[in-house]
């Protein structure tokens, strides 16, 4: 934490969280036919629901995996502004929210393979193979950003587009990094490894506080990456009349219900069709999006 963050900001940082993950799980609840009072209802319920025991578990990595998965996204969370103010503004806090982001995979890894359950480790496999498939062109969207911004601070990224939105001359590198998100959350289209044919896959096992927060976690992924698009893509907390931090707050709510809505109309994607296209499609296109930034740049 710098010297100019005030330490309010320290405690404010959990509760966005916290309060824009509800909001996606009842926004994702309403879109599936459910209430909205569904996913407080499913809290409680997980809190007083008895944990499952398989065969020889590996207690202390099944719980690694599952609060790590929680921890990751906050962590990531602490180099993003709310609009001019970030727990920890760092030199390097865009290469931080991707280094946090990768994190994920061993959560969900150690999740998948601790329990010692056939479908949760399958589960835990797709999503290393996801990995392998979305991180470079999540990787190349990151450094665009970057590329244009001539720094890897998201501050710095954020004032780099008070003329002109990354999003504007870098459509590319956004659709990219939707679709990346997506990935990383294991969300919707991505969801594989969670998927029904796999009983559930890396979660299928979990039951009681260990299930509540995989499931948090999954939501504070979400709402991380929706909200890490703002300062670099949509300007930060830029806006006519309205405080910056409500701006950055507005366009974060819709890139995540952008998120929550597409879970509900794209079916999930089978593992190697998305490698492939990832491969194929996803990887030249952020490599062109990334030699255009840096041509004009030059």
């Amino acid at each position: 934490m710098s010297e100019q963050t005030p330490v309010w900001s320290v405690i404010a940082l959990p509760a966005v969280l916290a309060a824009l993950a509800l909001a996606a799980a009842v926004l994702d609840a309403v879109l599936g036919g459910f209430r909205a009072s569904s996913p407080l209802g499913e809290v409680a319920r997980l809190l007083v629901q008895q944990r499952r025991r398989t065969l020889l578990p590996d207690t202390l990595l099944l719980r690694i995996g599952v609060v790590s998965l929680v921890v990751a996204p906050v962590l990531a969370g602490i180099v993003i502004p709310l609009g001019d103010i970030a727990v920890a503004d760092l030199a390097v806090g865009i290469v931080w929210f991707n280094a946090m982001e990768v994190c994920v995979w061993g959560s969900l890894w150690l999740t998948g393979w601790s329990v010692n359950s056939v479908y949760p480790l399958v589960g835990a496999y797709r999503f290393v193979a996801q990995g392998l498939a979305y991180e470079l062109p999540h990787m190349f969207a990151l450094i665009t950003v970057g590329l244009g911004a001539g720094s890897l601070r998201m501050s710095d990224a954020v004032r780099a587009q008070q003329e002109l939105w990354f999003v504007v001359w870098m459509p590319l590198a956004f659709l990219v990094y939707l679709i990346s998100a997506l990935a990383m959350a294991f969300w919707g289209p991505m969801g594989a490894p969670l998927g029904g044919d796999i009983a559930g896959g890396s979660r299928a096992e979990l039951s009681g506080p260990d299930r509540l927060l995989f499931q948090s976690g999954r939501y504070v992924l979400l709402v991380v990456a929706a909200a890490a698009a703002v300062p670099l893509f949509l300007g930060g907390g830029a806006g006519p009349l309205l405080p910056s931090w409500l701006w950055a707050l507005i366009k974060t709510a819709a890139v995540l219900g952008l998120l929550v809505w597409v879970r509900h109309r794209v079916p999930v994607v089978r593992m190697d069709r998305f490698t492939q296209c990832s491969w194929l499609v996803l990887i030249p296109v952020s490599l062109l999006q990334l030699l255009v930034v840096g041509v004009v740049v030059l």
